[in-house]
């Protein structure tokens, strides 16, 4: 006979709770190992998926416009913007390979330069480990020292040549390997892009069949907002950074700064990061510029400054007004520690990670649940 005072259904609720939350416990310490863990593969994937997000905001832009079949449309798409950059590597790729080898010189040159001012100033530059650039620049300044004519009697033991052999193979291996993981990234973010592009439908309704069905009118509105936000901050970002690109590269032509071409490009690719892509493309600009003058530098640093307010104050504001609301400083925090804690991956995918978190708390923040009576 079951006491009537509840006695043990209050003690078997309280197990029951406290094993319920020990297992959540458990899961929540998994799932957090799990994402440091495969921190990098999980942001390959969240950059394929916003390139399918992407894709397909341009596929339903050409849908409003003529009407035909999402593949279609997609194809067509896909068309277009495979051609455009073939015709950009076509038409200056030449120009873009000089300028970036003649980049490179000018900038370890200017490094040096600039090093060896600061260390007659009094200031340590050890900290900014720029011995390499140093060294590098010196090599590339002067021709390599001829062997003296002692040394061509002595040859190199079979120690020395095959501890040779073996440097020059790893670093081989060590350089083909690295080439394989960026055109393996590379393409795995493209298949995932194509992929998302090609049925959101399907991926769409997969995701919420994993909610409960309780809880699937909700998800769906978050899914679905969060999927409009990026779409629109995408384009708006693309916008963005053809700006800029353009507007850099015809400044700093007229200035007359060697390698403007693959400054623009540089410029308008870091603008896909907000804050800490353009202070990297300002540096690389007024660094490229130091060897045509103090006018040229000073005109190339007004202008990155115009840029960076065209960019900061016009453009973002008109074109992000209705997809993003995040203040200065809580992105540049969150970019700082990403980038710190993921690297290069945590830095470029900090917006639109910060984007999808504000729009999760906004939804959570005035979502109103139905009553029982409706609900039931």
């Amino acid at each position: 006979m079951i006491p009537t005072d509840g006695r043990p259904g209050t003690r078997s609720d309280l197990a029951w709770a406290i094993s319920v939350g020990g297992i959540g416990v458990v899961l929540f310490t998994a799932l957090l190992a799990f994402t440091w863990y495969f921190a990098t593969t999980l942001l390959l994937i969240f950059a394929g998926m916003l390139l399918g997000v992407g894709l397909n905001a341009l596929t339903n832009a050409l849908g409003r416009r003529v009407h035909l079949p999402h593949a279609l449309r997609l194809a067509i798409v896909c068309v277009a913007l495979a051609l455009m950059l073939a015709g950009v590597a076509y038409l200056g790729g030449a120009t873009i390979a000089d300028q970036a080898s003649l980049l490179s010189k000018t900038i370890k040159s200017q490094i040096t330069n600039v090093k060896s001012f600061l260390d007659s100033h009094g200031i340590d530059t050890s900290v900014f480990d720029l011995g390499n650039a140093g060294a590098d620049a010196s090599t590339d300044a002067g021709p390599t020292p001829s062997p003296s004519p002692a040394s061509h009697g002595n040859l190199p033991g079979a120690g020395a040549l095959a501890s040779s052999g073996g440097a020059i193979v790893s670093q081989t291996f060590k350089l083909l390997l690295g080439t394989i993981g960026a055109v393996g990234n590379v393409f795995i973010v493209l298949f995932l892009g194509l992929a998302f592009a090609a049925q959101p439908a399907v991926y769409h309704d997969g995701l919420l069949f994993l909610v409960p069905a309780r809880h699937r009118v909700r998800a769906t509105l978050v899914i679905d907002h969060i999927g409009e936000t990026l779409e629109r901050w995408l384009i708006a970002q693309m916008i963005v950074m053809l700006a800029v690109g353009m507007v850099t590269w015809i400044g700093l032509a007229i200035i007359g700064i060697p390698g403007s071409f693959i400054l623009g490009i540089q410029a308008g690719l870091l603008a896909f990061i907000p804050t800490v892509g353009a202070i990297i493309a300002g540096v690389v600009v007024v660094l490229a510029s130091l060897a045509s003058g103090w006018i040229a530098t000073l005109s190339a640093f007004v202008l990155f400054l115009g840029v960076h307010a065209m960019e900061s104050y016009v453009l973002t504001p008109l074109l992000q007004r209705q997809a993003l609301d995040i203040p200065p400083a809580t992105l540049f925090a969150f970019q700082i520690l990403l980038g710190v804690v993921f690297g290069i991956w945590g830095l470029a995918l900090a917006l639109p990670l910060v984007a999808i978190a504000k729009v999760m708390i906004d939804h959570f923040k005035t979502y109103e649940p139905p009553p029982l009576a409706e609900a039931a």
